[in-house]
């Protein structure tokens, strides 16, 4: 089955107002920007989305939140971002703050059909007491907090309930992958792209490298092409345009050869 789209446009359709998003990346690493920035150009709005991070001030998921397009984001670190802080704290947003170790399970465990699970993660904090804001009111009280959740011994250490994250659609970028959606991830894209495309139910893919089906060796795929609904291959220039989270500069000493 050939699952390829021809434009960004196409892949992206059907994604409606309200719907529920996860989408991969690891800081700026592995962010699906095409397929963002497509969703931004059709419209969708009042967006929930689950993502390790929201992006950064003017790119990745940043472009939706300063455009007011998502108004709830289940995510493990918010940093890097003031336009999320911002709307975080003034009421406009409301966040859900998940360790990022529950969060990646908590993706995993949806996409292969586990409703909850227990972990260590959280026990004796808000994570498991409640009571960590969801939502800020105008005035700066907590206006939304989080639930408490049900937490059980085994074998003389407590641990806490976590729900699976199942989602409406799934964004994600991969550096490889073939027309039937199989696809292979590089370093640090790999720590939430896979998760990330397990939870939705309808799982979109932007593709550095487009290959023939067969070209990939079995045993170097990350994700079965059976999870993948639609696959947009990028064109070189979209493929090499990735952001440098934080750029350093060091001075050359006297009489150091350039490199």
């Amino acid at each position: 089955m050939d699952k390829t789209v021809a434009t960004a446009a196409e892949a992206v359709a059907g994604i409606g107002d309200g719907s529920s998003l996860a989408v991969g990346g690891f800081g700026l690493s592995g962010v699906p920007n095409v397929l963002i920035a497509a969703l931004y150009e059709q419209g969708a709005r009042e967006l929930s989305v689950v993502s390790n991070n929201c992006g950064v001030d003017g790119g990745g998921l940043g472009i939706l939140l300063a455009a007011g397009r998502i108004t709830r984001v289940t995510g493990s670190y918010v940093g890097e971002n003031k336009e999320f802080a911002r709307r975080y704290l003034s009421g406009e947003l409301e966040l859900e703050l998940t360790p990022q170790g529950t969060l990646a399970e908590r993706l995993r465990a949806g996409g292969a059909g586990i409703p909850a699970f227990f972990t260590p993660a959280g026990v004796g904090t808000q994570v498991a007491e409640g009571g960590l804001p969801w939502r800020y009111a105008p005035d700066g009280t907590v206006a939304v907090a989080s639930p408490a959740k049900e937490v059980r011994e085994f074998d003389g250490v407590e641990y806490v309930l976590e729900r699976g994250i199942r989602t409406d659609y799934a964004l994600v970028r991969a550096w490889k992958g073939d027309r039937h959606g199989n696809l292979v991830f590089r370093r640090a894209s790999r720590n939430f792209n896979p998760l990330a495309a397990m939870a939705g139910r309808t799982t979109i893919a932007e593709v550095e490298h487009l290959v023939e089906p067969g070209e990939l060796e079995p045993d170097s795929v990350h994700l079965p092409g059976v999870f993948v609904r639609r696959v947009l291959p990028l064109s070189p220039e979209q493929a090499a345009d990735k952001g440098i989270e934080k750029r350093t500069v060091s001075v050359r000493e006297a009489g150091e050869a350039a490199l």
